[in-house]
């Protein structure tokens, strides 16, 4: 490659990078944690930054530590790199580099995902400078430069212990021979095709080589389930227990630090090797800070003994001091005597000589005076003198007290000077010492033959070997390609490549930034959203492999029962079909329920409408019932059992994995009160559960509950992201696999060839098929009254001739408050629930009824007969509230009772469906979230002349309303959306929300056709 070459190939791979730097500060952030701070204040300014205090109602833990972004909240411009710290409970001190004004109102910080790629950006910028790291021609290796060696060791089992009788198949062989004889080697694992004993295999005989080999993985868990294999093959290897392999970072698997911890984390390791040095460098601190405190006893006492010193002094002095005082005093009281009886016998100024007299007298009053200053004079001076000397004599007795206190303490004591020198000594020892322990930890790190860490650690460090001959790349698939690239470069003299490109892929966002232009955006397709099998040239533009001598195809998997991995086959391996290696029984107790290895449940038939495509009820109710009876059949663990063994475990046994983490939380919350406790990785979407398998995976696909399917389900080909979700999905299944479908919704919406339809296909040609009837009961009105308290909790069903009877028994029973959403209402309907209502109202209920407002109508004579029937509820003790767009058909009792699906329950018109009931308070809590954020964005349009006026005039050509046409905080009137502002927050609301004064009735609002309620909740409070 010639510098030009390689210049522009760096120039490629650092655009990628910046340009994922700039996706991400344009990015919301997605789900991550997220910090709101409101009522800010700048308490300084320069120029490299700012620094604000803002009140933070509650501070997310995940935020400490992490660097920080932050911009104005409603704000769609980029993010700014932040620091913040709390201050107190609710104070958080914000440093940044944006000018965020004087008092910003409110603000978010997130997570700054971007600092990973801001440094690979700053480490490409100084590739090919004296002493980098990277390695130019091994990292050309990763996209398909150069003519690397590529061969065969004749005889592997000089480096690999046993090799004659492992247990490896021959592919599996032929990548162990390659890799420790190539320069470069590509393995491509599948799902439980053993890739990571194959990838441990070749550290091992790497290291026994003689070679420093980097193993690197883009999780810490993959990391760790690899060096955990790596370490059972070298933890009889000379050095092992000096540090021969070592783990950078954190340990996150739990059976590597028990087994392996204190052999492969540095500090551990230094610490064991040095622990008789650390045992007597213990003794020598307390030994030290024993003598220490000897040698400050002497000198506090020695600083007694001068105070006392000072103080006797001082009283002395001040003993002198109120003697003269008094001498003073006397004689000062005599001279004004003297004086007094001069003046007295001068007399009153007569005769002749009055004015001479006068003058005598005036002298003599002078004097008087003058001798009555020094009288007052003297006995301020003598009351000073005296209060000096009780102070001293305080000090004398409180200096004695402390010095006869602490006196005992010499006791025994060596004299001072032979405490100081015992103390130095001891010093030396400690210095000593220390220096030793730095020397351990400087050979722990030179015993390091083998090193284990993330790729995000490798590239930001600095280099974490003194020399990387083998770096290995695990989970290479999820490897964006600037980073591969980079790390491949830290090799000296060969490369493992190691993933499955037909898995997840690594999290880019620069593809999908609609603020780039179309260039960056194919830049970043190009150069970061790809992975090294594609850019070495191994992958089609179709998504096919293309057989290569660089590339090891590893085709036998061992996880999988033949008839998952049938199914694996058809939707990510048609070109490349896998063969299953193991037996075609199950480890999991015997039931009824799974008993077969591939099941779908088909709800198509029992649909139930919902507010959003990211969750769904029915699923949700599948899923429970499903759990439930695999906890009937001993599979799974009961509720609050205790003490279940590994292997046992509820997460141990069982997987659920669905698209949405909508859903995630109503599974999640769902098998929480199955099991009476929350499971670590029981639930999650696809992406938590790479390198994960379990005995029975359920695939819950979540569509069908709205009215599309998801951008899991948008793309085609075997190189989409459709088909590497879906991988990952079924292939986590070793024994049973239950795929939860509305099939007829799925069949209805999704593309033509997506590899979604090939699953379908497939499991309605191959998987046992159950209804969701069957799992889920369906009962009459009737079956309420008879059923025990544990079967009233269980999902049912109910046919629409059965709903109004069995929603009115639990009306009969509401104890607190009724929810009913429903987006119209029927005069035969409301009629008909008027006395249950009335009843239950005067019983104390609240009673709620969500719905449409009037000026959502078409045409003002619905409007009047939408307004009529509001009324008539009213006056029937219920509480009406008003909900813009809204469709849902919901019914709650008491926060616990939840009716689902397709019938409104005040309204004529429905299908003739079923719906579906379930008695589960976080169900109910669930369903309320998703109902409120459900709500538009954008405020609803309002058809009615009425809300079309501009807020400029009103009907009769007035500037305002008045208060007779229902002018109040969160009204609508001529298309006015009135708000309680507050006079401090006026300019906030007029320069984001464009917010006007009524003068005539006291109120600021905003135009409701342009302006999301959702964005004005704190404005919305009435004011009291």
């Amino acid at each position: 490659m010639t510098g030009a070459e390689r210049h522009h190939l760096v120039a490629e791979l650092m655009r990628a990078a910046r340009l994922e730097v700039a996706a991400e500060l344009r990015s919301d952030g997605g789900n991550g944690p997220k910090a709101s701070l409101r009522e800010g204040r700048r308490t300084s300014g320069a120029g490299e930054g700012y620094e604000y205090e803002f009140e933070c109602k509650r501070w997310p833990d995940a935020l400490n530590g992490k660097p920080l972004l932050i911009r104005a909240s409603r704000s769609r411009g980029s993010w700014a790199p932040a620091e913040a710290a709390p201050l107190s409970e609710q104070k958080i001190r914000v440093v940044t580099e944006a000018d965020l004004g004087p008092n910003p109102a409110q603000v978010q910080l997130r997570v700054d995902d971007s600092a990973t790629w801001r440094v690979l950006a700053e480490r490409l910028a100084t590739v090919g400078e004296e002493d980098h790291p990277v390695r130019l021609e091994s990292a050309g290796w990763m996209i398909g430069l150069g003519s690397p060696k590529v061969a065969h060791d004749a005889d592997p089992g000089r480096w690999v212990a046993n090799w004659p009788s492992l247990k490896l198949n021959s592919r599996q062989r032929q990548a162990v021979e390659q890799a420790l004889a190539s320069e470069i080697t590509f393995l491509w694992g599948p799902p439980g095709t053993g890739k990571t004993d194959v990838i441990a295999h070749i550290v091992e005989g790497s290291c026994r080589q003689g070679l420093n080999v980097l193993f690197l993985a883009p999780t810490k868990v993959a990391v760790d389930q690899a060096l955990e294999r790596i370490c059972d093959l070298l933890a009889g290897e000379n050095g092992f227990g000096a540090g021969l392999v070592q783990r950078a970072g954190d340990v996150d698997v739990e059976s590597l630090r028990d087994r392996y911890g204190e052999y492969v984390e540095p500090e551990r390791i230094a610490a064991r090797l040095s622990e008789q040095l650390q045992s007597q460098l213990t003794e020598w601190n307390a030994t030290l800070t024993a003598v220490r405190a000897g040698i400050a006893l002497y000198d506090r006492i020695r600083g007694l003994e001068e105070g006392l010193a000072t103080a006797r002094t001082a009283y002395e002095r001040a003993g002198k001091a109120a003697h003269s005082a008094r001498q003073a005093f006397d004689q000062a009281q005599i001279a004004a005597g003297q004086l007094a009886l001069r003046i007295k016998d001068m007399g009153q100024p007569t005769g002749w000589r009055a004015e001479r007299k006068q003058a005598k007298l005036d002298a003599a009053l002078s004097d008087f005076q003058a001798a009555g200053q020094q009288v007052s004079e003297a006995k301020r001076a003598e009351n000073a003198a005296e209060a000096a000397q009780r102070k001293a004599l305080a000090d004398i007795t409180r200096i004695r007290a402390d010095i006869t206190q602490l006196t005992p303490g010499l006791t025994g004591l060596p004299p001072r000077p032979d405490l100081v020198k015992q103390a130095d000594a001891v010093q030396q020892s400690i210095d000593a010492a220390e220096a030793e322990l730095r020397r351990i930890t400087d050979a722990v790190r030179r015993n390091c033959r083998v090193l284990g860490t993330t790729v995000a650690k490798a590239v930001q460090s600095r280099p974490l070997l003194q020399r990387t001959d083998v770096v290995v790349i695990d989970e290479a698939g999820m490897v964006d390609l600037p980073s591969a690239w980079y790390v491949g470069g830290l090799a000296g003299k060969r490369v493992v490549v190691a993933g499955d490109f037909r898995q997840l892929p690594a999290i880019t966002k620069a593809v999908e930034d609609r603020a780039a232009t179309p260039d960056d955006r194919a830049h970043a397709r190009r150069w970061s959203a790809t992975d090294a099998f594609r850019a070495a040239g191994l992958v089609s533009p179709a998504g096919t492999v293309l057989q290569q001598p660089r590339l090891v195809a590893l085709n036998t998997q061992y996880r999988m029962r033949p008839s998952i991995c049938a199914l694996v086959n058809a939707v990510a391996y048609p070109d490349a079909p896998l063969t299953t290696g193991r037996d075609d029984t199950s480890r999991i107790p015997f039931n009824t329920l799974v008993d077969a290895p591939i099941m779908m449940i088909d709800t198509s038939r029992h649909r139930v409408p919902g507010p959003s495509h990211l969750s769904n009820p029915v699923h949700t109710a599948v899923v429970h019932e499903l759990v439930r009876g695999l906890q009937y059949d001993g599979v799974l663990p009961g509720r609050k059992w205790q003490n279940v063994p590994p292997g046992e475990r509820a997460a141990d046994r069982l997987a659920v994995i669905t698209p949405y983490k909508d859903q995630v939380k109503a599974l999640g919350q769902t098998l929480t009160e199955r099991f009476g406790a929350e499971h670590e990785g029981l639930v999650a979407t696809v992406h938590r559960f790479q390198g994960s398998q379990r005995p029975v995976v359920v695939l819950d696909t979540a569509a069908g509950s709205g009215d599309r399917l998801g951008r899991f389900y948008e793309e085609t080909g075997l190189d989409s992201q459709t088909c590497r979700l879906l991988n990952v999905a079924l292939s986590r299944a070793q024994d049973h696999l239950v795929v939860i479908a509305d099939v007829e919704f799925l069949r209805l919406k999704l593309p033509a060839r997506s590899e979604a339809r090939v699953m379908l296909d497939h499991l309605e040609a191959h998987a046992q098929t159950l209804s969701v009837d069957q799992l889920i009961p369906i009962r009459s009105a009737a079956d309420l009254a008879k059923l025990p308290q544990e079967e009233l909790t269980r999902p049912a069903f109910f046919p629409a001739d059965q709903v109004d009877r069995a929603v009115r028994w639990d009306i009969e029973r509401a104890a607190t408050r009724i929810d009913i959403y429903t987006f119209l209402l029927s005069p035969t309907r409301v009629r008909q629930w008027a006395k249950p209502f009335a009843e239950r109202a005067a019983a104390g209920v609240e009673i709620v009824i969500h719905t449409r407002s009037p000026q959502e109508q078409r045409d003002p004579s619905r409007a009047e007969r939408h307004q009529s029937l509001i009324d008539q509820l009213k006056s029937y003790g219920c509480t009406v509230t008003y909900r813009e767009r809204m469709h849902e058909k919901v019914f709650m009792v008491d926060d616990t009772v939840l009716w689902h699906g397709s019938l409104n329950l005040l309204a004529a018109m429905g299908p003739t469906d079923l719906m579906m009931r379930l008695e589960d308070p976080e169900s109910c809590a669930q369903a309320r979230k998703v109902m409120e954020q459900a709500r538009m964005e954008r405020s609803v349009y309002q058809p009615r002349n009425e809300s079309r006026r501009t807020r400029k005039e009103g009907p009769g050509g007035g500037k305002n309303p008045g208060k007779e046409e229902g002018v109040e905080v969160g009204a609508v009137v001529w298309g006015r959306l009135y708000l309680n502002v507050p006079y401090r927050y006026k300019d906030e609301a007029k320069s984001q929300l464009n917010a006007s004064w009524d003068e005539d009735n006291k109120l600021w609002y905003v135009d409701a056709g342009r302006t999301s309620r959702d964005k004005l909740q704190r404005w919305l409070r009435p004011k009291h």
